[in-house]
């Protein structure tokens, strides 16, 4: 099968309804959000994670259909989404226009490096970037664009495809060209991204940066392994509380299909 181009970064125009399907919707759409708002809870000062008076400025940048992003325009936040994708966009309008938050939030058609030119002010209190790196040509190119993005100690929740799910999950499978290979990237009309990362490399851009780390889990540790899927449905409440139990403890987080990192900024001095 094809391979998906690495010379330019993915726009999703083509996926955006199997993506709402098959990445957002059901028991794996339940355990990321679960872990999110777990990992937000335990650090953000702002409402519905936690009970704080005030109003944040968000962006979700390569948001798409804002999955996470649009209930905190619920929680009275004003909320930018940015995309390359038209279709993925038009699914985030839908949303806004069924939850009524349309006085709240802005959905622009761009890529996230293009974004200053559509806002006059592109500091915000809280910048959410989730599945955009791994899809990207330089994904080494995306932290410090979104530092610029953020206000001084602000926060940043970044998530990111993780290599050793997929190399882990082809062991199993005893697809061992594959691994001989380390041909990792995703066929032409796949979900499997161009560029699944290390977490380990991903760290060590961050700790090139002025953000520090709050929070580091993995998402969907060891659901996406079960293969029997009658087994993997079969009790769906126990299956989320072990993925939060398990999804920051080693050597289960490094499992996870996705890495899940809040970070915050940190004042430096002059």
């Amino acid at each position: 099968m094809a391979k998906e181009s690495t010379g330019q970064d993915r726009n999703f125009d083509d996926l955006a309804k199997r993506f709402k399907k098959n990445i957002y919707g059901g028991l794996k759409g339940d355990i990321r959000l679960a872990v999110l708002e777990r990992d937000c809870a335990a650090h953000l000062p702002i409402v519905p994670f936690n009970t704080a008076a005030g109003s944040w400025r968000v962006l979700d940048a390569g948001g798409g259909q804002g999955q996470f992003s649009l209930q905190l325009a619920q929680a009275g936040h004003n909320v930018v989404i940015c995309d390359i994708s038209a279709e993925m966009l038009k699914l985030a309008q839908e949303q806004v226009e069924q939850l009524g938050i349309g006085d709240r939030v802005e959905l622009i058609h761009c890529a996230i490096q293009d974004l200053p030119q559509h806002l006059s002010d592109h500091q915000f209190d809280f910048v959410i970037c989730h599945a955009v790196m791994e899809w990207m040509q330089e994904p080494d190119s995306l932290l410090p664009c979104l530092l610029a993005y953020l206000k001084p100690q602000g926060y940043l929740s970044l998530t990111f495809y993780n290599v050793h799910s997929l190399i882990y999950k082809n062991l199993l499978r005893t697809n061992f060209k594959k691994i001989s290979s380390k041909d990792y990237g995703g066929s032409r009309g796949s979900l499997t991204p161009i560029n699944p990362l290390e977490p380990k490399q991903v760290l060590g851009w961050i700790s090139g940066l002025p953000l520090q780390v709050l929070s580091h889990s993995g998402i969907r540790v060891f659901h996406d392994y079960i293969f029997n899927e009658e087994h993997r449905e079969r009790e769906p409440h126990i299956l989320l509380e072990l993925e939060l139990e398990f999804s920051q403890q080693e050597p289960y987080r490094s499992l996870g299909r996705y890495i899940h990192l809040l970070l915050q900024g940190v004042a430096t001095s002059c």
